[in-house]
């Protein structure tokens, strides 16, 4: 397993990954995505993949620097992980864990003491990796609209 940045030819497979993390979009929406969001050139987003030793993607973890409020956290700016998928038969093997550390060592090295995340409330595997890849859940909230 090698986890490195993502690059413009993974794009294919890393959407296709993303369409199974968030499938109210297609691939093709998400390749639209991760080009305006990631191949931009905007040094506060970074995606990392897991490729296997065949050559294939089996998950991925992208990123942001946030210099906004960031809830939970008491610093500023904060490494942000946006999210992350890892395929069913790559998980329970460290993947998760190596692309976690690839996010907190790109923080690091642009300054940041803290790196977050969140989950849906109901999200109860999201909130065991989290733990299990040393995350503290600080707070819980849920959020309200009004429609105007």
């Amino acid at each position: 397993m090698r986890i490195r940045p993502a690059a413009p030819e993974d794009v294919p497979q890393w959407a296709a990954l993303r369409a199974q993390l968030w499938p109210d979009d297609d691939a093709a929406t998400h390749a639209e995505d991760i080009a305006e969001t990631f191949l931009s050139g905007d040094s506060d987003q970074v995606a990392f993949v897991a490729e296997n030793a065949q050559g294939g993607l089996v998950g991925f973890v992208e990123a942001s620097i946030r210099r906004d409020y960031v809830d939970g956290c008491d610093t500023s700016p904060v490494a942000f992980g946006e999210g992350a998928f890892i395929l069913p038969e790559a998980r329970g093997m460290g993947v998760g864990r190596a692309l976690v550390e690839a996010v907190a060592q790109w923080g690091r090295a642009r300054g940041c003491t803290e790196l977050a995340s969140n989950a849906l409330l109901d999200n109860i595997a999201s909130h065991a990796f989290h733990e299990a890849v040393g995350f503290k859940e600080t707070e819980r909230v849920v959020f309200f609209r009004r429609m105007l």
